[in-house]
C-alpha cells in the first residue's frame, strides 16, 4: 500500500519515497504527497526525481486497481508520454523524491474549499462535482433558480471572514447516525476502516460546513482569494450546475 501523506498535511510539497513497482501503468511508491483523482478532485501532477538528478514528469495520479477493477490502497503516479527510457531505469527498492506541482495543487485546494462554502450557501444535495486547477463545478439536486451574483457575494463574505479549517474524523456509527453530513449523492465516503475523515469549516457548535471529505484544502477560507460564480446552468429538471472561476 501507499502511505498518503497529503491526508494529514496538504501543504507537504515533496517527500522521499521507495519505489514498490514501476511499469507501463506508472510508478507506485511506499509513500507520497501526490493526491490521486477522487471525490471530484483532479489528480496531482509533478515530478519524481531519481538518483543523479533526472526527473520523471508525472502528468496524473490515480488510485490503483486490482484485476477486477476494484480500487486498492496503492497510488499510481502516471508519467507524461515519451519517457519510457527514464521509466525503465526505475526498479523496486530505488529511492526517489516525489515533488508535486505546488502552484497547481494550491489552486485545487482553494477551489475545493470554495465548493464546501458553496454547499453552505445552497444547502441542497450534490449529485455531481468536478474540481480542476482552472474551474470547479457542483451539480445541485434542486428545482429552484439560483442567483449568480448573490452566490458570488456570499462566497466573498465567507472567504473574507477567515474561517479556519480543521481535519477530523468520525466513526462509521456516528456517520450512520448523522446521514445529513453526507452532502454528495454521487460519491459516498469510504467505510470499513472504522473512521471517516471529515473537514470542518468554522468553530463553535454551528460550523459553516462539516462533511466527510478525503480531498486537500487550505487552512483558512481567506487563503481562497477572489473566486466567483461564472455560470449557472439548468442541466435537467432537477439539477442546477454552479461553475466557479477565479476572480480578478
Amino acid at each position: 500500500m501507499t502511505l498518503d501523506l497529503f491526508r494529514t498535511d496538504a501543504y507537504l510539497r515533496d517527500c522521499e519515497a521507495r519505489v514498490l513497482r514501476a511499469d507501463a501503468d506508472g510508478v507506485v511508491l511506499d509513500r507520497t504527497v501526490f493526491y490521486p483523482l477522487g471525490g471530484g478532485q483532479a489528480g496531482d501532477a509533478g515530478v519524481l526525481r531519481l538518483a543523479g538528478g533526472a526527473e520523471l514528469a508525472i502528468a496524473d495520479t490515480r488510485k490503483g486497481k486490482d484485476a477486477e477493477g476494484r480500487p486498492t490502497a496503492e497510488i499510481v503516479h502516471v508519467p507524461a508520454p515519451g519517457q519510457e527510457e527514464l521509466l525503465g531505469r526505475l526498479a523496486a527498492g530505488d529511492t526517489v523524491t516525489a515533488q508535486i506541482d505546488w502552484a497547481r495543487r494550491h489552486r485545487l485546494m482553494r477551489f475545493h474549499t470554495a465548493t464546501h462554502l458553496l454547499c453552505h450557501l445552497v444547502a441542497q444535495p450534490v449529485n455531481g462535482c468536478s474540481i480542476t486547477p482552472d474551474y470547479a463545478r457542483l451539480d445541485f439536486h434542486m428545482t429552484d433558480p439560483l442567483d449568480k451574483d448573490l452566490l458570488t457575494q456570499g462566497l466573498a463574505r465567507l472567504v473574507g471572514q477567515a474561517h479556519a479549517l480543521t481535519v477530523g474524523a468520525i466513526t462509521d456509527a456516528e456517520l450512520d447516525a448523522n446521514p445529513a453530513l453526507v452532502k454528495s449523492m454521487s460519491v459516498q465516503p469510504p467505510r470499513g476502516s472504522g473512521t471517516v475523515r471529515t473537514i470542518r469549516i468554522g468553530d463553535g457548535e454551528a460550523p459553516i460546513d462539516l462533511q466527510p471529505c478525503g480531498g486537500t484544502h487550505v487552512a483558512n477560507t481567506q487563503e481562497i482569494g477572489a473566486v466567483l460564480v461564472t455560470k449557472i446552468e439548468k442541466k435537467s429538471a432537477t439539477t442546477r450546475r454552479v461553475v466557479l472561476g477565479w476572480g480578478g
